[in-house]
Order: C-alpha cells, then structure tokens, then sequence
C-alpha cells in the first residue's frame, strides 16, 4: 500500500489562465490532526520531487527531505499533522501534461492550460477543505516551493499564520529565468521531443532531459563545492573508444550519472510547464510592486532562510523578501547560512538547515 492520497476536483478547477475539468491532487501525510484542526503544516515542493517527503509506516522508503520530517525531527509529526502536496503539472500523481484529458480521452500533452505557481498552491484549498483545516499552523516550500508557499499566503490570506521561505525568492532574476529558458530549449530542441507528441516518457527527448538535467546540476551546486569534491580527479570506467570527447573527469561522470537517473523518471512537458512556472511568477503581481503585495497578508510571522553561494536564488533575494514582509508582518526571522552546496543546500547541508527549522518551528 502506498502513501499517496488523491483527491478529485469535483468540477471546473479556475487557473489563471484556463480551466481544468475535474482534475486529480495528490498529496501525503504524517502525523495526526489534533482536536481543534491547528497543527496542520503545508509543504510545497520544488520542481522535480513527489509529494513523498518522508517515509511512513504505509510506504518506508526515504523521503526527500527524510531529515527534516518525521517523528522527533525540526517539523515534529507527534506534534503537526503535515500534507505535502505534489504539484499540479507534475508526473507523480497530480493533474498535468503527461494526464489523460477526461474530456478528449487522449494525454493533455500541450493542450494543458499555462501553468502558473499560483494555480499550484490554489490545489491545497480542497485537499483542506477535505480535512475540515481552515487555518495553517504554518505553510513550508523550498526553491518553486517558497514560491507557491508565498503565492498561497498571498491568495488566501486568511488560512496562514507562519510561512518558511527557503532558498527561494518572490520572483526569478534574469540569470535563472535564461537557464531555465535553455533548459526548456535544449528539450524542445531534441528532435524526439516531436512538438510535445512523444508516446511514452522512456521513448521522448532522452538527449534533451538528460542535458538539460546536467545544465541544472550545474546551477544547483557551488563552484566552490565542485572544487572540494572532484578537483581535477579523473573519471575512471568511462570509456567511450568510438568517440575523441568522452568523459575524462570525475565531475563529468557525476553528472551524466544522475542525468542518466533522471531520464524516464520525469516526463519532458511536465517539466517544461513546471520550469515555465517559475519564471512567470512575481510576487508584483499580487499589488502592484514588492512593497505593497504583502499588505493583505495575515500571517504573524514568516522564517526566510537562503545561502550564500546559491546561484538560482542568491541570498540577497532572501534578504529582499525578508525586508518587504517586515514591514507587514510582526516577527521575520532572516537566516543566511554559509553552506557550499548551493541551491541543493535545503537537501543535503542538514548540520545547518535542521537546526535552523528546528528552532522556528
């Protein structure tokens, strides 16, 4: 038995800009919803994971943020029930491109509205409702996540009290949004992409996904990092006789190791839409410009955390997100920490980031 739970949209589901029909959310949970419904956490994800954080008695296998949630951990499930919710447009149970349409009996493929990071967060509203919460002890995303945890405080004012942003920011900077467009480009560009009518996600733009996965690796991670952990140490068991170019060093053979486990795993127009997504978002959007988007806000207090050597979101984005919601929330906490490890910090620097949630929470 698996822990993912879905729930079916009874109806039109209103996006920014289209309309899906009935569409599925799913989502996981831990813990236990205590008697008056106020220790419900909401975590949103990044692009690419499921809604399986942690492992559980119903599935056992580890999560991807296995360190920070669970039992005795900075956020407590003996003491919050907690959702994680999989992201609308993706591959792992929610609605998106790779889904079949109700209506045409056919995969959504590009006929899927654009997908923006608030329709992404307006899907825990019902998964909500269902569980009867009708205020949140605290909304929780990291990298897309801190954006459509941002982006649900900002659309529902009235049902958070606490928001933790990390490694996030309230809009993309101009270096992240030109990766991400040669990202989605280089797929595009991968001739078994076919316009986005590709039959089956092993059989699409194997080449694209896995260049564009290694570009990613690439910004996900420090310089400084790269030099730690391979130097100029040389691959060993990679040989390609057929060709002048193979892999000669360590960090080569790293990173077509996990292109290579990426491939399959993700569809290509789910991640096409999910990058898509985040480009698109501005905090702006919400009032005009940064200092008056967040006057409507309800919360008490909001956790920002980034590190100094994300390239994706550079901590002076955290520190400007941090300053704009001061001005309209009573307590924000703004935490810089110097990991190495980059954007990928949230994931793998846990000596630093668990005792950073660990005292908010």
């Amino acid at each position: 038995m698996k822990a993912l739970k879905t729930l079916r949209f009874d109806g039109p589901f209103q996006m920014k800009r289209g309309v899906l029909n009935n569409p599925t959310f799913a989502f996981e949970t831990w813990g236990t919803l205590n008697a008056d419904r106020s220790n419900c956490v909401l975590i949103f994800t990044g692009l690419s994971p499921s809604a399986h954080a942690a492992s559980s008695n119903v599935d056992p296998s580890a999560g991807w943020w296995e360190d920070m949630l669970g039992p005795n951990k900075p956020i407590d499930t003996n003491r919050y029930f907690v959702i994680c919710m999989n992201s609308l447009g993706s591959c792992f149970g929610s609605t998106g491109p790779a889904s079949i349409d109700p209506e045409t009996g056919e995969h959504y493929r590009l006929t899927f509205p654009v997908l923006t990071v608030e329709d992404i967060a307006d899907t825990a509203i019902s998964v909500l409702e269902h569980y009867a919460v009708e205020q949140l002890h605290t909304v929780v995303g990291a990298s897309m996540g801190g954006m459509t945890a941002l982006a649900f405080a900002l659309n529902h004012p009235s049902q958070v009290r606490r928001l933790v942003s990390i490694s996030s920011a309230a809009r993309s900077l101009p270096y992240s949004i030109a990766l991400r467009s040669l990202q989605r480009e280089i797929i595009r560009k991968d001739p078994l992409w076919e316009n986005g009518q590709y039959l089956l996600a092993e059989h699409g733009p194997v080449t694209g996904m896995r260049l564009a996965r290694k570009l990613g690796m690439i910004s996900y991670r420090s310089g400084e990092e790269w030099s730690e952990r391979f130097g100029r140490e040389r691959a060993l068991g990679f040989t390609d006789e057929d060709s002048p170019f193979g892999i000669d060093f360590e960090v080569e053979s790293y990173l077509e190791t996990h292109a290579n486990k990426f491939i399959g795993s993700f569809d290509a127009n789910c991640y096409l839409y999910l990058s898509r997504a985040m480009d698109l978002f501005d905090a702006a959007d919400h009032g005009g410009s940064l200092s008056s988007c967040f006057t409507s806000l309800g919360l008490e207090s909001a956790l920002v955390i980034g590190v100094t050597t994300d390239m994706l979101f550079p901590v002076s984005q955290q520190k400007e997100l941090a300053d704009a919601l001061a001005n309209h929330v009573g307590e924000v906490i703004f935490k810089p920490l110097d990991s190495i490890q980059g954007h990928d910090s949230f994931l793998v620097d846990m000596d630093r980031f668990r005792p950073a949630i660990a005292e908010y929470f």
